[in-house]
């Protein structure tokens, strides 16, 4: 059979479909067909002799015979059970064929036509609806028998066309005995539609990787092809089945329809709001304006139009998140809402609040309650809110008070935080005293520090501001410019702000304390708080004020810096690019959790704007902060000299001295990064031996091109941007894209509940300013300072509502992937590949055992586990965890930005 009878090429939608059912001697079905009208059809069928025994076998062309095992896994195991399609799919198997494969040849073209490559006969997967019953959850495994003729060569390639009514998730194909190379392995990971919803067939690649220029001559039209559905043709509206990659702005987070209070700018494509593009949807704009896209309801948060493999692929942990956010939507919000309507909108006291960890909130008996319980009857819902009758809210305790409930408090924990905490990424060394800003001092009024050596001086430990500066021992912690263009407006939302500059100094011993805490508003310094009693102990109260600019950074940072990468490598970059492969771990479920943010946590009234202090405005503040993206500093030892926090010296392990040697994060966080740079650059050196191979592959460079004049256009003029033409260059970019999605998140989101989930270490907003002295709120303040805390921070409502997101956020899934692990094994097809990255693995797990025993001596690394005692372990990369147990445990680095 002619290669010309696949009907590989673009063409009608039914085009394909006929192609296969003139093979099996049956005709396709129309799209949409009623249940009796398939009953009617089957009884004809068996009446007329079609049945079971009749059916026919596979054509054989050839007298080669290889074996192949199919995995797959079905719709209704994965996703939900849906009767209609099953109960067709089970029966249609009775009347014929229903799933074909046929192989192509790496080597040899179609003798009819020799601008395609030669493809074998038919061969399909035998009894579908038994093997289907048998299996309750998990893989489905087929064995099919192929038959090739003696000059047909070395498989590169199989297509296969669904006729069922559902899709099915295609997980990996192995051939056994194949003449002249033993077996031949095709990871998939891909859910296959039915054939009438493509308008070309789905083809699947071998394992080995090529460059563009070294691809076989038969696989070299099937790989462009197939790149060129991923990027489709940026019209329409986008279906699930869809598999195109595309960008868009960020138009979606608004939904002026619903009143002005409801519209945001659109981020991206503008010099006041630059931003990274996500991917397209498609759908049609708002009524009130064209510029903003139409959101989807609530209730269909989870069909937001993310190409189906990048969706999350199992009803473990990330279906869980999912529905758990849904969950929080659509019932623990309102539900809380009728609660705190008829009851005091503040915590009494500390223990108030230590109540939601150790005996838990009482909620109403409400009808709504028993019924989302048991419709949603998953694991972590059953935790959140018991079944016993108590009707409780209750949270896991997190780690900052399981030791000890008051450590927090302390200027020291206070301190450490920033070096070991959930946000160890903002600390500064102190350049210029008294620190200065740069904004435009019309606007903002004068930006020098009020600051003087007098007010400091004495908690030197004997040495004058310019000793310790020139010693390196001041550092800074400066959300000034940051928060300063935003204060008045944030302050008219009901929250109350300051720009602010924390001044910290490193003792003798290795740890920081805090000396000062600068607290501006427009035009003048509304508060600034010396050392004398403990700072904490006077600033408190105002904790978010200077502190918290965390969870729209980690959002633009990690997620949506990301994205670009993620939709670039899938239109640019073939399967069989040995890039792609690299990559494509770090990706996983990407897409996805944006979307979902896009949808629940970052629109407008979302979680975001409910639970953190810029309120409306924390998207649009982060669009400014990406003015002074660079992605050449994203990674961490650039990062660390940028910072101040390091220093070059060549007779160090990795070039860098740090000046602060008890650093948590910067410790683990360099070992980790050169294991990854030097993984990347033994893998890369497998493929590329010069310059010129790197400059030569059109593939790469249409990438790189596309990352930085699309997907991150809005700084396409930026000189820093990599050239991409020799290796360094390759092997720098990867490791910092690598480092970001795995190592960078994992440290700044995973501890988010072990630290923020007690609300009063982190408080998220403040709903008073700072007393002046000498008034009654002052006196109040110096009486009872745990009332006014109490009275500042997060109201009860936005606690509760804060810790459900921030504990659903902070799980590692149950199917988590972490680094220097894959979901194939054999995801590589090349040896020297894959004992580069069995040594990977091995130098990860050698620094985990670092990072405990570093945890173990808390004397020599006191930082390592502070006075609240939680040893650091968030850049512990738990490569030897194959457990598969996830949950809240503060430690492991996930390949991806999956959650």
């Amino acid at each position: 059979m002619g290669y010309s009878r696949t009907g590989y090429s673009k063409q009608q939608e039914q085009g394909s479909t006929s192609s296969i059912a003139n093979h099996i001697g049956t005709t396709p079905e129309p799209e949409k067909t009623s249940c009796l009208s398939f009953l009617r059809a089957g009884l004809q069928a068996v009446c007329c002799g079609g049945n079971k025994s009749k059916k026919k076998k596979e054509t054989k062309m050839g007298n080669i015979r290889v074996e192949a095992v199919v995995v797959l896994q079905m719709k209704n195991v994965l996703d939900f059970n849906d009767f209609h399609a099953s109960f067709l799919d089970g029966f249609k198997e009775l009347l014929g064929h229903r799933v074909s494969l046929q192989l192509v040849s790496a080597v040899q073209a179609d003798p009819e036509n020799e601008t395609r490559p030669r493809v074998g006969a038919l061969s399909f997967l035998e009894d579908w609806p038994k093997l289907r019953a048998a299996v309750a959850v998990g893989d489905t495994t087929f064995k099919v028998e192929f038959y090739l003729e003696e000059e047909f060569g070395t498989p590169g390639a199989f297509i296969i066309r669904n006729l069922h009514k559902s899709e099915f998730y295609l997980k990996t194909v192995t051939l056994q005995n194949v003449p002249g190379k033993g077996k031949v392995h095709f990871a998939c990971y891909s859910w296959v539609y039915p054939a009438n919803k493509y308008k070309y067939d789905r083809v699947f690649f071998a394992n080995q990787s090529y460059l563009p220029s070294e691809t076989p001559a038969p696989l070299k039209t099937l790989r462009e092809t197939e790149l060129m559905h991923l990027r489709g043709d940026g019209r329409g509206k986008l279906q699930e089945w869809d598999r195109v990659y595309d960008y868009a702005f960020y138009n979606d987070l608004g939904d002026p329809d619903k009143g002005e209070d409801k519209a945001r700018p659109v981020l991206g494509g503008s010099v006041e709001y630059p931003y990274p593009r996500r991917g397209r949807t498609g759908r049609p704009p708002t009524k009130s304006d064209p510029k903003t896209e139409s959101r989807l309801s609530v209730l269909s948060s989870l069909d937001i139009y993310v190409p189906r493999d990048e969706r999350f692929g199992h009803l473990k942990m990330s279906d869980l998140l999912a529905y758990n956010l849904k969950f929080v939507v659509q019932f623990l919000v309102p539900e809380l809402k009728a609660l705190f309507d008829k009851t005091p909108d503040e915590f009494d006291t500390f223990q108030d609040v230590l109540n939601l960890y150790e005996g838990g909130i009482k909620l109403p008996d409400s009808p709504a309650l028993k019924k989302v319980k048991d419709m949603i009857p998953l694991e972590m819902i059953k935790e959140l809110v018991r079944s016993d009758g108590e009707q409780l809210l209750k949270f896991p305790v997190p780690q900052v008070i399981q030791h000890d409930k008051s450590a927090w408090r302390t200027d020291e924990e206070f301190a450490r935080e920033m070096l070991a905490g959930v946000n160890p990424v903002v600390i500064r060394r102190l350049e210029e005293f008294p620190p200065t800003s740069k904004i435009d001092p019309a606007k903002y009024g004068p930006q020098k520090s009020t600051i003087t050596a007098e007010h400091i001086q004495k908690f030197l430990q004997g040495l004058t501001v310019h000793e310790a500066m020139n010693k390196h021992r001041l550092f800074i912690l400066d959300h000034y410019e940051a928060i300063m263009p935003y204060v008045n407006r944030i302050n008219t939302t009901g929250n109350k702000i300051y720009a602010s500059r924390t001044l910290l100094f490193l003792k003798n011993d290795g740890t920081l304390t805090p000396l000062a805490i600068e607290l501006c508003q427009t035009m003048k310094v509304k508060a600034m708080v010396q050392s004398g009693r403990s700072i904490l102990q006077q600033m408190m109260g105002f904790k978010p004020l200077y502190g918290n600019l965390q969870k729209h950074m980690l959002l633009l940072n990690t997620h949506a810096t990301m994205e670009p990468f993620v939709i670039a490598t899938n239109r640019q970059l073939s399967v069989m690019h040995p890039i792609y492969k690299l990559l494509q771990p770090h990706f996983r479920d990407t897409m996805n959790i944006n979307a979902l943010a896009r949808q629940i946590l970052i629109n407008a009234g979302g979680f975001l704007e409910q639970t953190v202090f810029p309120a409306r405005y924390a998207m649009e503040m982060s669009a400014v902060v990406y003015k002074s993206w660079n992605f050449t500093e994203q990674g961490l030892p650039a990062d660390l000299l940028k910072r101040g926090i390091a220093v070059q010296d060549s007779s160090r392990p990795h070039g860098l001295r740090l000046l602060i040697e008890d650093y948590p994060y910067a410790v683990d966080g360099l070992e980790i990064w050169f294991a990854i740079r030097d993984w990347v650059h033994d893998y890369c050196s497998i493929y590329y031996k010069s310059e010129h191979a790197i400059q030569s592959d059109t593939e790469l460079q249409a990438w790189w091109h596309e990352v930085r004049y699309v997907g991150h256009g809005d700084k396409k003029h930026e000189p820093w941007w990599p050239k991409m033409q020799n290796l360094h260059d390759l092997v720098e970019s990867l490791t910092t894209i690598i480092w970001v999605a795995s190592a960078l998140h994992a440290a700044v989101n995973f501890g988010q509940y072990p630290y923020d989930g007690f609300l009063l270490n982190r408080p998220t907003l403040s709903r008073r300013f700072m007393p002046e002295p000498e008034t009654k709120e002052y006196a109040e303040l110096e009486k009872d300072l745990e009332s006014v805390f109490l009275k500042t921070i997060t109201a009860q409502m936005q606690t509760l509502l804060g810790i459900s997101v921030i504990e659903v956020l902070s799980r590692h899934s149950s199917d988590e992937v972490y680094l220097g692990q894959n979901i194939d094994k054999e995801w590589s097809g090349e040896d020297e590949a894959m004992a580069a990255f069995g040594r990977f693995g091995d130098r990860l797990v050698h620094i985990e055992n670092q990072i405990m025993q570093m945890n173990r001596e808390s004397d020599k690394w006191k930082n390592r586990n502070g006075p609240v005692r939680v040893p650091y372990t968030l850049l512990y990369p738990n490569t030897s965890d194959l457990s598969g147990v996830g949950g809240l445990t503060g430690k492991g680095i996930p390949n991806s930005v999956s959650i």
